[in-house]
């Protein structure tokens, strides 16, 4: 079987899986009283997640499973659900009874929080590092030789160039993806992020967003498809062939190069990326409708555990705490500048606001078929 043979059969068995369990996701025996006092009855999870966590949290939840049975005596089962981000927050919002949420950007458990009430405006206070356990960020899957010698951000909008992405409307990735252009730009121009919050570079820091704004619209000229999640727009570049370069978060292209082999694509780090953080949380209200608050707080935590944090540097995720991880598993991570969403936009809320709302920037720039 070819690469992308076996990168397709993966993926079928993954959405197998997962329809089978969100289809068997019952809730019975754990709703009315709190699972970890419910001795040996089964209890099941819900995980709503974004898209390419897939393999991470099949693994992780067989650890979660073994460590919370050797603990309580209890059996857990955890059902995945996985698609772009934003519009898994959407189904949450909807009903999807999520007990916990691990999306791929903290706006989307605000939303939830905002529009739905079911878990409080703080919830990124109750775990540590801002209740994300795991670091990303963005980088390039080019063909093998990279032909179209796409080394850094400014040659994605040389002539001739074709990009994948997905669309930021509904995807979590995809809005790193713009936000890490946005920013390259910013620093390419400035030099100095920290020129951005000077009152004396008011000028400067004007003229480089315009040509933020110029690049990431040159850049969006060249998606040829705008798939929903990032596991679309890999499938995209990988089975379809469509495009020369996929802008993608970093362990999904570690996941291509290990699924395809090196002879069919290869990873490109630019300069400088964003430092993209996926946040998890508890959904209370849910969690504790079905009985589960004691044993979703007990999953997210083990996240942040050694046995947590080594998994996630296994799937290619940067650790929030190395020190946890094997040497060898670190030295995978290239080193490169990375800036924050604070740094450069002040907070998710207002990047949400400004580029990504309806009628904001990316709607601006954005004209199919123009």
């Amino acid at each position: 079987m070819t690469g992308a043979g076996v990168w397709r059969a993966g993926l079928g068995c993954w959405c197998f899986a997962i329809l089978v369990g969100i289809a068997g996701c019952d809730r019975a025996g754990t709703s009315g009283t709190d699972a970890a006092g419910s001795g040996g009855r089964k209890v099941n999870l819900l995980n709503v997640s974004y898209d390419p966590t897939r393999e991470f949290y099949q693994e992780f939840n067989a650890a979660f499973a073994e460590q919370w049975k050797a603990e309580t005596g209890q059996v857990v089962t955890i059902d995945q659900s996985h698609a772009g981000s934003g519009k898994q927050a959407r189904s949450v919002i909807d009903g999807n009874e999520a007990d916990v949420v691990t999306l791929a950007l903290a706006y989307d458990i605000d939303i939830i929080a905002e529009k739905s009430g079911l878990l409080p405006a703080d919830w990124q206070q109750r775990l540590p590092h801002n209740s994300a356990p795991y670091r990303s960020t963005i980088v390039f899957l080019v063909r093998k030789g990279n032909p179209k010698q796409i080394r850094d951000w400014d040659d994605l909008v040389k002539d001739g160039v074709t990009v994948i992405t997905p669309n930021p409307k509904t995807s979590g990735g995809a809005r790193w993806n713009y936000l890490a252009a946005w920013g390259y730009v910013l620093h390419r121009e400035l030099q100095d992020l920290a020129r951005l919050h000077d009152p004396a570079a008011a000028d400067a820091v004007s003229a480089a967003q315009d040509k933020a704004r110029q690049f990431v619209t040159a850049l969006f000229q060249r998606v040829a498809v705008l798939d929903t999640g990032a596991r679309g727009s890999t499938n995209t570049f990988i089975q379809r062939g469509i495009g020369d370069v996929l802008l993608a978060w970093e362990n999904e292209a570690f996941l291509a190069v290990k699924d395809l082999g090196p002879q069919d694509v290869e990873i490109v780090v630019p300069s400088i990326s964003i430092l993209a953080e996926p946040p998890v949380a508890v959904i209370d209200k849910f969690a504790e409708r079905h009985g589960t608050t004691a044993v979703a707080e007990a999953y997210l935590k083990y996240l942040y555990s050694a046995r947590g944090q080594q998994l996630a540097a296994k799937y290619h995720y940067r650790p929030v705490d190395p020190q946890e991880v094997p040497a060898d598993d670190l030295a995978q991570f290239a080193e490169l500048e990375l800036f924050t969403i604070e740094q450069v936009f002040g907070s998710w809320k207002q990047a949400q606001v400004e580029h990504f709302d309806d009628g904001g920037v990316f709607d601006q720039i954005y004209q199919p078929g123009q």
